[in-house]
Formats: structure tokens, sequence, C-alpha cells
């Protein structure tokens, strides 16, 4: 039996990893098919790998985010907590955001099923 904790490690730091390097069939196996994600600089969600696939493809085309973790903690309500450090530049390299924030995962099948980001 594996463990738990370290196939959540392993899921969060995959999707951190292809999410970085742009490798988005990469980042889009590890969500659910009916993933809820936040739309973070525009508000509001897609839900969906589709319309993740979409938001993200834009978003790349815009902006330049590279999201590093900082630390990864399991709730008490089975959600994960993973602390990160997000630096975002536009296109020609000017500092948009530089700083640190939590994102709040639910994860279903083992695949991260919804995300919420708290400042």
């Amino acid at each position: 039996m594996r463990d738990q904790s370290t196939i959540i490690e392993r899921l969060i730091q995959a999707a951190y990893s292809g999410f970085n390097t742009r490798n988005i069939n990469s980042v889009l196996s590890l969500v659910h098919p009916d993933i809820h994600w936040p739309k973070a600089f525009e508000g509001g969600y897609v839900n969906g790998r589709k319309e993740v696939e979409t938001y993200w493809t834009r978003q790349w085309s815009e902006i330049n985010p590279i999201v590093k973790t900082l630390a990864i903690k399991e709730l008490e309500d089975g959600r994960v907590e993973v602390l990160v450090y997000q630096l975002v530049k536009d296109l020609e390299g000017n500092v948009i955001f530089d700083d640190n924030v939590k994102h709040i995962y639910e994860i279903r099948d083992e695949l991260l099923f919804k995300m919420v980001i708290e400042d």
C-alpha cells in the first residue's frame, strides 16, 4: 500500500513542475476531469480540463508565472495546503506579483479536483 502523503506530495510537485515548464498535457493528466480552477488574475473559475487548458494557454500568452512549492500540509478536513512562492512577470520581464500565497486543494481519485487561492 502506498503512503497517502507521498502520493499527495508527488502529485503536487509534478503539477507545479509541469506548470512551470508549460507542459500542459502533463499537468492536465494530474487534474480531475471535473477540475474547478481559479482564474487568479481575472477572478472566477474555470471548470473541466478543456477550460483549464484554454485558460492557461491564454494566460501564458499574456504573463509569465513561476510557482514554487515551499511547504505542503494535509489539513484535518482532508484538503491540502500548499504554501508557494509566486513570481509573475509580464512578457517584457516586468514584475507583476512577487510574494508567497497559499493554494488549498481538494483531491479526488488521486487527482487535483479543486484549488482555492488564499492570500
